[in-house]
């Protein structure tokens, strides 16, 4: 454990610089408006400042995991269902893979809560499966060799020629929900797959093919909301925006802070017994399996060691 956190130092230095100077110009430029043309009342300032400084630690410690987890995991995932030379497998698990890595983007779950007119579940789903239908369509591309802008061209094509044919309120809605493609979750993990697609090729045009899945699966969720634009009839509402937390200091802020994460403590506390309590109900392992390997295998997942 020393020596991985050891090794983890100098990349969690490396990654706290990064989310510095990726947060640090937006802070200062909301600031910069938030004293000269667009006054905020004291709390919201003091939410803002401390969301910043809570934004960093985020970005830190999620791209210091995606390099050190999901990169080699998504580069081992499209080795190996390539290297399986099953067609039909490689589109299933393509799909699947932009389908849940979608749903699991966090700003496609603000996008869907900022648009009233559409349920939140019916546009999560359209978006991930416009991801997932066109990571099919990159991985077709890499694996036949198709250039990539003969297809953005067609693509586009389709897309304004269904924009003309869709209601207005859909219009932008389509177009922002393409920016969920480029999220945190969704790139690494396509990015790493369409390295590991394109390394089984093995010619010298397999890396250059490795690009451009960003780019092809952006046009998905475009296509998606359009189509669904046509075929769905929006209610008509008005979006509401939440009503921010009005605190009198930073003392009563930093007081709201400890008690949210005292009782997200709680909850994992409770999940923590849970696990036990379930670990400790299961049979030992030499009544379940006979075989010293099946004991070793399924110890972790049905049974509890033997004391």
């Amino acid at each position: 454990m020393d020596i991985i956190l050891r090794r983890s130092l100098p990349k969690l230095r490396e990654k706290l610089l990064e989310a510095l100077q990726a947060v640090l110009p937006i802070v200062a430029i909301v600031l910069v408006l938030c004293f000269t043309v667009a006054p905020v009342s004291p709390s919201i300032l003091l939410c803002f400042l401390l969301g910043a400084a809570m934004i960093v630690v985020g970005i830190m410690f999620f791209t210091l995991g995606a390099e050190m987890s999901m990169t080699p995991m998504g580069e081992r995932v499209g080795a190996v269902i390539t290297r399986s030379r099953k067609l039909l497998l490689i589109l299933v698990l393509g799909f699947l893979l932009g389908f849940l890595i979608t749903i699991s983007e966090p700003d496609l779950q603000v996008l869907a809560d900022q648009v009233p007119s559409i349920p939140s579940g019916t546009l999560i789903f359209s978006v991930a499966a416009g991801v997932g239908l066109f990571l099919v369509f990159a991985f077709l591309r890499m694996l036949i060799g198709v250039a990539l802008p003969k297809l953005l061209v067609l693509f586009y094509g389709l897309i304004f020629l269904l924009a003309a044919f869709v209601p207005k309120e859909f219009l932008a809605v389509a177009f922002d929900s393409g920016g969920v493609a480029s999220g945190p979750m969704t790139v690494p993990f396509i990015m790493a797959l369409g390295v590991g697609v394109s390394a089984i090729r093995g010619d010298r045009h397999a890396a250059d093919d490795s690009f451009g899945l960003v780019a092809m699966c952006s046009i998905g969720p475009i296509l998606a909301v359009l189509t669904l634009g046509i075929a769905f009839r929006a209610a008509d509402s008005t979006y509401i925006p939440p009503v921010l937390l009005e605190v009198a200091d930073s003392v009563e802020l930093w007081q709201l802070f400890r008690d949210f994460v005292f009782s997200i403590c709680i909850k994992f506390k409770n999940i923590r017994k849970k696990a036990a309590k379930y670990l400790t109900s299961r049979p030992p392992c030499d009544k379940v399996f006979g075989s010293r390997l099946r004991r070793v295998f399924f110890q972790a997942h049905f049974c509890r060691p033997i004391a």
